[in-house]
């Protein structure tokens, strides 16, 4: 997440031909990963016939309550009858990583769906979100047998064993590392395009390839301020893309999606990975037709300057907005 509400986008004018025929390449609605598992591959299925038609709600978690729930599921059911059909989960603090991984089974296994982010502190320096906006030596961390590679391979390779673990579990998880690339306050955004490509790519391949995690959907998140093709690995290494940015209102981004789609095209489905306000579903449709929203956890949703409760019930019982309850229950089994 980053609190910035700049307004200032790169445009698509810069969009190369590679990129264009690159999204063109691979077969639409087919997972990056050819060995991707029966239920990673009925999910993406599902998420596709639900694209350009309907918007699956999502929410961030954050922290327990008094009873030991989490805090935005308890109140959002509270406040519209529903639950969210996607559930939000990080990666940030190792002492909590194996309740990660039980909330997100629990979560899939009780009919929704799971996605988690990773704010991976500089490897070099420590865990935790500050130590994320720290810089880290990119660069040389992709060369080989270098003091920084040698520490991200590690630090990579025990993040593998817990969706290692998701794996064995057959929950399928919408991945989405390195999100907001284009902007400068996460490390792995600090060193311009080409490293963070390298960054992708050699994870996509190590954690595919090597590690043999087929339960992973992929999804690229762009930092609103900067949706710039020149950051797009290519269709070969994602499955879903998205942007986020935190506004003051209701509005449907749509200026933002373009962007987006400006570069992959009708190759993935577009979704909103971060948002603060949740986008009024009357105004969405084919100039924004966000796959999911994800609203961010703690004040971003219960604050009234960011989500009333009346708006938040009439949003969440909308026709355009998909709830845990009416998911399909094969994604469960």
């Amino acid at each position: 997440m980053r609190l910035n509400r700049r307004d200032t986008m790169v445009g698509a004018a810069a969009l190369g031909l590679a990129i264009s025929l690159d999204a063109q390449a691979a077969s639409p609605r087919v997972l990056s990963n050819p060995a991707a598992s029966r239920e990673a591959g009925a999910l993406y299925a599902y998420l596709w016939s639900q694209y350009g038609r309907r918007t699956l709600t999502g929410q961030q978690e954050g922290f327990e309550d008094s009873g030991g729930q989490r805090a935005e599921l308890t109140y959002i059911e509270r406040t519209t009858g529903k639950l969210p059909a996607i559930l939000g989960l990080d990666y940030i603090d190792p002492n909590d990583n194996a309740n990660v991984n039980r909330r997100a089974t629990d979560w899939v296994r009780s009919g929704g769906i799971a996605t988690i982010c990773w704010h991976w502190g500089a490897p070099d320096i420590g865990t935790g979100y500050e130590n994320s906006k720290k810089d880290f030596d990119v660069p040389k961390a992709l060369t080989p047998g270098t003091p920084q590679n040698v520490a991200m391979r590690a630090q990579m390779a025990q993040t593998a064993d817990l969706l290692q673990q998701l794996r064995d579990r057959k929950v399928p998880v919408l991945w989405r590392p390195f999100h907001e690339f284009g902007g400068d306050w996460f490390w792995w955004g600090k060193h311009g395009p080409e490293a963070f490509k390298g960054l992708w790519r050699m994870m996509y391949d190590y954690y595919v390839h090597e590690r043999k995690l087929d339960n992973l959907i992929w999804v690229l998140g762009w930092a609103g301020q900067n949706v710039d093709p020149r950051y797009y690995p290519g269709r070969r290494y994602v499955d879903v893309a998205g942007a986020d940015i935190y506004v003051e209102d209701h509005g449907n981004l749509a200026p933002m999606f373009q962007q987006v789609k400006a570069i992959v095209g009708d190759s993935v489905p577009i979704c909103l990975h971060e948002n603060g306000p949740i986008p009024d579903p009357a105004t969405l449709g084919p100039q924004a037709d966000w796959l999911w929203f994800m609203t961010w956890h703690t004040r971003w949703l219960t604050d009234p300057a960011q989500n009333t409760a009346a708006r938040l019930k009439a949003y969440y019982n909308s026709e355009r907005y998909v709830t845990k309850d009416e998911l399909p229950r094969s994604l469960s089994r």
